[in-house]
């Protein structure tokens, strides 16, 4: 199956921990077609890699809680991705994340959080 080159381009991006950069690329056509819930899960994950990044542990927790909110009707596969890998490092994402609200950006980036690979598997 041939999916949009925007959605390749995020599982490069993701992986390189460009999670900004993925939040515009999904963005782009995530606003073509709104009712696609799973680009705004993962749309959403990416966004609370980058509020996590920057000390934002309110932010990140909510887009975490959306995106599983929002992929697990996918589950188990979807668009070639393992949607439960994806659920499951959603799911260690949210226990790593510390109590508070907010933390000092350079808390943030010395702070060891959960990583993930993404990677489309084809048939």
């Amino acid at each position: 199956m041939s999916y949009p080159e925007q959605y390749h381009q995020f599982i490069e991006l993701f992986n390189k921990k460009e999670y900004y950069e993925c939040h515009d690329l999904l963005e782009e056509i995530w606003m073509e077609d709104k009712s696609n819930k799973f680009l705004q899960g993962l749309l959403q994950m990416a966004v609370g890699l980058y509020h996590f990044s920057g000390g934002n542990i309110k932010g990140a927790r909510w887009m975490f809680t959306n995106s599983r909110k929002y992929l697990t009707p996918y589950s188990p596969r979807y668009w070639d991705l393992d949607v439960d890998e994806v659920l499951s490092y959603l799911e260690d994402c949210l226990n790593a994340l510390p109590l508070e609200d907010a933390i000092p950006y350079t808390e943030a980036k010395m702070m060891p959080f959960p990583s993930l690979h993404l990677k489309v598997d084809q048939p």
